[in-house]
């Protein structure tokens, strides 16, 4: 199931930008790309890019002499970011792992990453790259979902689908997404991975208001956790995504839902 988490292609890039993002992403990445742009970077690299929510926070923000390479895994989340993002000579979108970065050493000012680190099978070899690529004195920002116990959403979800699958349940969102909530942790490879001036705040926020179904398809079929259900019942997702649905209103209540979100948001200089 490892190698399935990082895919997004199909029909989730379209769900998780329009169900994902303005549920849990949007508000995080105005204030990722409030805190970049209060650097003033000229070179930024974007890791993890997705569908470009932090593009398209920072972009407005942005000199006009700097420059953004925003980078994914995925081309096809790539592909939607720049037609969401439309024409800008600012910004160039490119095919990347951040396990091996395509760039020169001391490339850019600030390397940034919205909600990605969770999913590198290799976090430190991941943080070494964006340490390798910036310039003497550059920063790395990123975030990271706390623990699934603090993000009442995913949580209400990945408890229902065991319920739906209960001889193997779908952990994908535990596991990955919402896998490395611990700050020593983090603090820890980013450490190993030679950055310093390591700071880490949490920060909670209420999610986007959405009913019940847009949150349980977007969670369902907007995300890898998609392919875990597919493996499971090949004829089930819509059984699946109905089973959260009803779970979640069960808990919240009929119409739009809110639910508490929290993430740590991590700083560290080279």
């Amino acid at each position: 199931m490892a190698e399935m988490d990082k895919v997004f292609a199909g029909a989730i890039p379209d769900l998780y930008d329009r169900l994902l993002v303005p549920l849990i992403f949007a508000g995080y990445a105005r204030d990722l790309a409030a805190r970049v742009a209060r650097l003033k970077p000229h070179d930024i690299l974007e890791i993890a890019a997705g569908t470009g929510v932090v593009t398209r926070a920072l972009a407005p923000q942005m000199d006009a002499n700097a420059r953004l390479v925003a980078t994914d895994l995925n081309q096809p989340m790539l592909d939607l970011a720049a037609e969401r993002q439309g024409d800008d000579p600012r910004i160039t979108w490119r095919q990347a792992d951040a396990l091996a970065l395509p760039f020169q050493a001391w490339s850019f000012d600030v390397v940034l990453c919205q909600f990605g680190a969770m999913f590198f099978p290799d976090r430190v070899q991941a943080h070494r790259e964006a340490h390798r690529v910036l310039k003497p004195g550059g920063y790395f920002l990123f975030n990271v979902w706390d623990a699934i116990e603090a993000n009442e959403l995913p949580l209400a979800v990945t408890e229902a689908l065991a319920r739906h699958f209960p001889d193997d349940p779908p952990r994908f969102l535990a596991r990955t997404p919402y896998g490395y909530g611990d700050p020593a942790a983090v603090r820890a490879d980013l450490e190993a991975a030679g950055f310093r001036n390591i700071t880490l705040e949490t920060l909670e926020m209420k999610s986007g208001a959405l009913s019940a179904e847009e949150i349980a398809t977007g969670l369902c079929q907007g995300s890898p956790l998609r392919n875990e259900i597919e493996v499971r019942d090949p004829t089930g997702l819509h059984a699946a995504t109905r089973a959260a649905a009803d779970a979640l209103r069960q808990r919240f209540g009929e119409g739009a839902i809110e639910g508490r979100i929290r993430a740590h948001v991590v700083s560290a200089s080279r």
